[in-house]
């Protein structure tokens, strides 16, 4: 059977895709290649969010299809996810070589696609169409189950879509509307994880906390019957909070995550859920984008930067030791020095863990590409570099504070930068190294902090008795 080899960018929604597409091809017989140029087929599962994901994208497969058509012609290559979905055909136009393109709903397909170009019944496909139910199809973890080192932790996604429209953001039209799985099936899906060795679930979504919103009940193609979502329309409880109690009761499921939430989705039964259910780990990604109201409004974002202080102030409240991290938009048009001050003043008083700084980057037909005051790129460059110096400071004198602390990991496997490591994550989501052994996979160890490196933490072996 055909190899094939999967290259990803952008989000954790991506990769979770490329691990569900990579899982249908392994049951249909396709085994995985080590590198793209080893593969039969190589695909690109690509990202929109910046023109620098799109350009980078674009300029790899054009290094692939020179380097390797000609010695090697009968290779398929293929785009998959936003940039596939946004650009369809005119990606075919730009890049000859490219034989398939498969949008956002259409995952599902991959496989059979591959199988029609590989068997000559096919010259080029694009499928970057609209499909109900699209959000339940792709959901196999069959990787998880029959890799030599089984996942401790695995993504599961609830829900696709993005109904929010911030003015700077490509997603609701690369991804489409919010449509959400229903509690019974994502119980099932976390439930089979779990029999196979996964310890930790990260809940998944474009913006996680408007899971069930705008549930619609949907037929399921194999039975025809309506599926029911699972939850209470009537509790004083949202949707995301009655996912996560149903998740929080499968037996052997040591931790819970989620990302990426909204600010406008932090309630107070969510806020309260972090203090009564031990599996939901003190751990919050809260994109803050700006600390600017008036630009705050301008990206369409619902909340003002007191709001976004009130929501951090009652997480510390329930669970002190919460890590907080963020995604903050440098240079965005209009943005002022006065509106830039006040995002550097935000992240002082929070004392984000770690924050994820973006360049703002135009992007076609959405409503900021045409607002005008654009800034110039040598002021959003000095803008980033200004306010990087303040997050890694701050991250810094956090991350030095906890040396000589005990801190609980879930071991994950081996570094991914040093196999003579092993590594886990604590519940507030900090990365550690240790000296251990394979044997601690998929454990639960104390572990005393001795030293720090860049946003690392680096235990001491002699307390998990090593």
């Amino acid at each position: 059977m055909p190899s094939v080899y999967i290259k990803t960018y952008g989000c954790q929604m991506n990769e979770r895709d490329s691990e569900a597409v990579a899982a249908q091809l392994v049951a249909k017989g396709y085994t995985l290649a080590a590198s793209e140029f080893e593969a039969d087929v190589v695909l690109l599962n690509t990202c929109s969010v910046r023109d620098h994901a799109e350009q980078k994208a674009i300029h790899k497969m054009e290094n692939l299809t020179a380097s390797i058509r000609k010695h090697r012609p009968e290779v398929v290559f293929g785009f998959m996810g936003c940039m596939a979905q946004s650009r369809g055909q005119a990606l075919i136009d730009r890049l000859p070589d490219v034989d398939l393109v498969v949008g956002t709903q259409k995952f599902h397909h991959t496989a059979d696609y591959l199988d029609e170009l590989l068997q000559g019944r096919r010259k080029k496909i694009v499928d970057t169409g609209t499909e109900p139910g699209s959000e339940a199809t792709v959901k196999e973890h069959l990787l998880n189950g029959t890799a030599k080192h089984k996942s401790v932790t695995a993504f599961v996604s609830i829900m696709q879509g993005c109904n929010q429209y911030c003015t700077y953001c490509i997603v609701p039209y690369t991804r489409g509307e919010e449509r959400s799985r229903s509690i019974p099936d994502l119980v099932a899906e976390c439930r089979q994880l779990v029999m196979q060795g996964v310890r930790e679930i990260t809940l998944l979504g474009q913006i996680v906390t408007s899971y069930g919103k705008r549930f619609k009940a949907q037929s399921a193609p194999a039975m025809g019957q309506v599926v029911a979502p699972g939850f209470d329309p009537h509790s004083d409880k949202s949707a995301f909070v009655q996912l996560i109690e149903a998740v929080h009761a499968i037996e052997g499921l040591e931790r819970i995550r989620f990302t990426s939430p909204h600010p406008k989705g932090y309630g107070d039964d969510l806020v309260a859920a972090y203090g009564r259910l031990p599996k939901l780990v003190e751990s919050a990604h809260l994109p803050v984008q700006s600390g600017s109201d008036r630009v705050l409004k301008l990206m369409h974002r619902g909340y003002t930067r007191e709001r976004f202080l009130e929501i951090v102030r009652k997480l510390r409240a329930v669970r002190p030791g919460m890590g907080l991290t963020t995604d903050i938009i440098v240079g965005f048009p209009g943005e002022t020095e006065e509106d830039f001050a006040a995002t550097v003043s935000l992240c002082r008083e929070v004392e984000f863990d770690n924050a994820f700084l973006f360049k703002y980057s135009p992007r076609q037909d959405t409503p900021a590409a045409t607002m005008p005051d654009s800034l110039p790129q040598e002021v959003i460059e000095e803008r980033h570099g200004r306010l990087l110096e303040v997050v890694n400071q701050i991250g810094k004198r956090k991350y030095e504070a906890l040396i000589g602390s005990e801190m609980q990991i879930l071991v994950e496997g081996p570094s991914r930068r040093n196999a003579a490591r092993m590594m886990g994550r604590t519940p507030c989501n900090k990365l550690v190294l240790f000296d251990g052994s394979p044997r601690h996979r998929g454990q639960l160890l104390p572990v005393r902090i001795v030293r720090t490196g860049n946003f690392t933490l680096y235990g001491d072996p002699a307390i998990v008795g090593l």
